[in-house]
């Protein structure tokens, strides 16, 4: 049965396995895709389902539907809610590429509004351009692509527990090598992981 939140997001909460006290997706990105053919340019197609957070975030990302934050944020801020997790500061992962506006930002100072917790947006650094890790199917290669990529600025979060936050999880590749290095070089003191989604296969 699915959780369903205050502001009636239903969330069928996935959990997510790594070096954190706790992680979670809200929910698969979509429910299913049918291949309905090609597109004139010879692209394939499909018909797309959605989880109610998958398309929210699909409109934030893609339609530049910014009315949505809300909603998303305080789905995400429900869920915590009721995990009691006791946060010091929410780290949104560095986005991937330059956009007029970063989705995984917007979503986290908003729910850094709704639980007032301080977001840091400058706590960790991408120092190292990587390909787009959606094209990149194998694991290893993954995390072999993000060796020395990020960099922790400690003074910020030594000794903090943090929400590492996310949009969506595909292999946790990213997630997994932030966690390592907030661990690490930036000496928190425990890590929860949220991210909106997750695909249905680890890709």
């Amino acid at each position: 049965m699915g959780y369903t939140a205050t502001i009636m997001l239903e969330i069928n909460p996935k959990e997510l396995p790594g070096d954190w006290v706790e992680g979670f997706a809200l929910d698969y990105h979509t429910l299913s895709a049918v291949y309905i053919g090609e597109s004139a340019s010879g692209h394939p197609q499909f018909d797309t389902t959605y989880s109610q957070v998958g398309k929210c975030l699909h409109q934030l990302k893609y339609g530049s539907n910014k009315s949505v934050v809300s909603e998303l944020a305080e789905t995400a801020q429900d869920f915590i809610n009721s995990k009691d997790w006791v946060i010091d500061l929410i780290v949104p992962v560095p986005p991937s590429k330059q956009r007029k506006y970063q989705p995984v930002i917007l979503l986290a100072e908003k729910l850094g509004d709704l639980l007032t917790v301080d977001v840091c947006l400058d706590c960790i650094e991408k120092v190292k351009e990587t390909p787009e890790l959606k094209n990149i199917h194998d694991l290893n290669e993954r995390l072999a692509m993000l060796d020395e990529a990020f960099e922790v600025f400690e003074s910020k979060v030594k000794g903090k527990t943090i929400l590492l936050f996310d949009g969506l999880y595909r292999s946790g590749a990213t997630l997994h090598k932030i966690a390592d290095c907030l661990s690490e070089s930036g000496q928190v003191e425990n890590i929860y992981a949220l991210t909106m989604t997750k695909t249905r296969r680890n890709r």
